[in-house]
């Protein structure tokens, strides 16, 4: 982790109560800054806290002092959030409602983290974030904060009562009376969250369901599978215990992983989603996911699970998968049950290590085949020849046993006519 710290302020500002603002630069962030120090009085820490938004941070130091900062941490943490956050939910194959790689869920808790470690650093009595209250961000920061650090105070101020803003364009108009400079606009923009795994889209066309995506507009890390070039792309993966080491034979590190994936996936149209998905407030939302890189991975990983691990714990690991995925997308990281459902996970995942190999090609992962010195796959058992291993006339016995209970009740029901 590296910090980048930049201090101005008074002396009477050192005798303010100090609080940390999760500050990503947008128009959100910007506005609390200058609305915290109206209304609260406080010292106001902005911690920017680099998971893989690329672009978006740029003049971030500026801004941050320009709108009333006294200091602006920027943590670089790509690394363990590839590696402590997104690993386990690779390994445990984690989709909520079938479609969501839970981008934005899995670095949340990572941020209340790094934000709370600020706070012990500089002696904070509170925190802020920006996010919405109709939103599953604010349950995910606080359920955070409040496992790590359940004596600091926890602004949220599109909850709090002194918040008079109602929409981006008050929120600007703002800024403007502040003669903050702001380097967007309200139009043609949609609500983003961006890191190293993804990039979600919210708003304009998609706040109604009856309207199809305006993808030429909206896409940022690739294209659509019409677009994608007309020819198939071969990829190579190896994985060790769940997870991927080398692309097209070359090892790297997880974060260069998805880098790579990301740049294959996007340019032949994988990993777009639309989805109408259930937050943890109640309502209903409608949004567009760019994983490319992430739905290669998952794809990948399932391709070679399914040559190695046996029937029961397959299904057993696929349904424990299934509730990591709802765990994380509620921001309960933090949680015993989240260890202990980790560690099954990993359990399954010590002999799932071989390669696979797949075509990407307008939109599709199409399978070419995986080895591993641990498939249970066995081809003098699985061929249609009888062999010493596999005796055909076995089945009878075994079929009379397995349905034995419906022939009884059948039996039981004709008697009763």
């Amino acid at each position: 982790m590296t910090a980048k710290k930049s201090a101005s302020g008074t002396k009477s500002a050192a005798k303010q109560e100090k609080i940390i603002l999760a500050y990503s630069g947008g128009l959100d962030t910007t506005a609390i800054i200058p609305w915290l120090k109206e209304n609260y009085n406080y010292e106001v820490i902005a911690v920017c806290i680099n998971v893989g938004q690329d672009s978006e941070l740029k003049n971030l130091e500026e801004r941050a002092k320009t709108t009333g900062a006294s200091k602006l941490y920027e943590l670089d943490v790509i690394d363990e959030f590839c590696d402590e956050y997104i690993a386990p939910c690779i390994r445990a194959h984690a989709v909520y409602e079938n479609k969501y790689l839970l981008g934005t869920s899995m670095a949340r808790p990572l941020i209340a983290k790094k934000l709370v470690e600020i706070a012990r650093k500089e002696g904070a009595t509170a925190i802020c974030h920006g996010a919405t209250g109709k939103g599953n961000d604010q349950v995910r920061f606080e359920l955070g904060i409040k496992a790590l650090a359940p004596d600091l105070k926890i602004i949220a101020a599109w909850r709090d009562p002194k918040w008079q803003f109602d929409s981006r364009e008050s929120e600007m108009a703002y800024c403007k009376e502040k003669g903050i400079h702001l380097p967007f606009s309200a139009k043609n923009s949609y609500s983003r969250d961006r890191n190293l795994w993804h990039i979600s889209h919210e708003g304009l066309e998609l706040e109604d369901p009856a309207n199809g995506p305006d993808y030429e507009h909206m896409l940022v890390l690739g294209t659509t599978p019409e677009k994608a070039p007309d020819k198939k792309t071969l990829v190579t993966m190896t994985f060790e215990k769940g997870l991927p080491t080398s692309v097209n034979g070359k090892k790297m590190k997880l974060s260069d992983i998805i880098r790579k994936l990301n740049k294959l996936g996007g340019a032949n149209g994988i990993g777009i989603v639309d989805i109408v998905e259930n937050r943890v407030v109640g309502m209903k939302s409608r949004g567009v996911y760019e994983t490319p890189g992430g739905t290669i991975i998952y794809a990948a990983h399932q391709q070679l699970e399914e040559l190695i691990l046996d029937r029961e714990t397959y299904a057993l690991k696929n349904e424990i998968g299934s509730k990591f995925a709802s765990l994380v997308y509620e921001g309960k990281w933090f949680t015993p049950l989240r260890e202990a459902e980790q560690a099954f996970i990993e359990s399954t995942q010590q002999y799932v290590t071989g390669e696979v190999k797949f075509y990407l090609y307008k939109g599709n992962i199409i399978k070419a085949g995986e080895t591993s010195p641990y498939s249970m796959y066995n081809e003098s058992i699985a061929s249609f020849t009888t062999g010493e291993l596999y005796d055909h006339h076995d089945a009878e016995g075994f079929i009379n046993l397995f349905g034995l209970s419906s022939k009884i009740r059948a039996m039981k029901m004709q008697s009763l006519k």
